[in-house]
């Protein structure tokens, strides 16, 4: 199902572009236009879901199995030593479609608390080059 004017559906569907860097049948990664640090990663589910409440039983295994594959990659792939994994329900969901942060960390790079600031790839390439690398640590 999709919902007109949803981002995310609008990426989903190919429409808007998107650094896509895992697909399956019932989700899609990609990076965050405006990433707290460069790899950050979204993960939604193809169809239209507003929360985690509302994401059926039979894609929650799909999605946590998405969702570790993608830690592991920003590490492997990325060089980060760990990963920030969120997600917002409502409150602060910036977008109203299910969607799951992967944010690689890497010991003192600022990230304190709630507060993510915000920071912007060099260009179109740099943008590139973080989903090639992650593709790539994903082996997609």
């Amino acid at each position: 199902m999709r919902v007109p004017g949803c981002v995310f559906c609008s990426i989903v569907a190919g429409e808007n572009d998107a650094e896509r860097v895992l697909e399956n049948d019932a989700f899609v990664a990609f990076l965050d236009q405006r990433p707290v640090f460069k790899g950050h990663v979204l993960l939604v589910p193809r169809d239209h879901v507003d929360t985690l409440p509302d994401l059926p039983a039979d894609l929650r295994d799909g999605f946590l199995d998405a969702a570790q594959r993608i830690a592991t990659a920003v590490v492997s792939g990325l060089g980060a030593q760990g990963s920030f994994v969120a997600m917002n329900n409502v409150v602060s969901q910036s977008v109203p479609h299910l969607h799951l942060h992967v944010v690689p960390r890497t010991k003192g790079d600022g990230l304190r608390g709630f507060f993510w600031p915000r920071t912007k790839y060099d260009d179109d390439a740099d943008r590139a080059s973080y989903g090639a690398r992650l593709r790539a640590a994903l082996g997609q």
